[in-house]
């Protein structure tokens, strides 16, 4: 079993929310307060983290957090990232598709040529962006995860169709960036 594919991260804790052990918490579920329904969540070292009840915030949640009863203890757990075991989150939709599932993916171009690998999925704010791994280059290059982009991902494989000269363009960047 892979754990590091086994485990999606679902939150992290950004900081300490006043004195009696609440905690910011940012999440990355659909619905924000749905993470508090996946508790126990595990860190990255295996310890157990308990919700026992989560509010929103303008900027994320406040949680309370079962064990947590003050802000040292809070603090201390600032930047910890919250990870489930996949077999615990719902199978997604017709058309939709986790992005920790992403990772590791064949990406191929509408002729059927192999372009390269997934390697991360970024999202700067206007939508998710593949970084892909570029077979025989030694950069990466972001593709747009939006319908005009991706052809086809079945879990297996990704396809998709980029306007001509993409490949070129992302090239150039690269060299700029050395």
């Amino acid at each position: 079993m892979n754990r590091e594919k086994d485990m999606v991260l679902v939150g992290a804790i950004t900081g300490a929310h006043g004195i009696r052990g609440e905690v910011k918490l940012k999440s990355f579920t659909a619905d924000p307060a749905a993470i508090a329904s996946y508790s126990p969540l595990e860190t990255a070292k295996g310890a157990k983290i308990e919700i026992a009840r989560v509010r929103p915030q303008k900027d994320g949640l406040i949680a309370v957090l079962k064990g947590v009863t003050d802000r040292n203890a809070a603090e201390a757990l600032r930047g910890t990232e919250l990870f489930v075991p996949r077999a615990r989150l719902p199978e997604p939709e017709e058309d939709e598709v986790y992005v920790h599932d992403l990772i590791g993916l064949a990406v191929h171009l509408a002729d059927g040529s192999r372009l390269g690998e997934i390697v991360d999925v970024a999202d700067y704010g206007a939508g998710d962006l593949i970084d892909v791994k570029v077979d025989g280059r030694k950069d990466t290059v972001l593709i747009p995860f939006a319908d005009q982009y991706v052809l086809e991902a079945d879990g297996e494989r990704i396809v998709v169709d980029l306007p001509e000269g993409y490949l070129d363009v992302e090239e150039k960047r690269g060299e700029e960036k050395r």
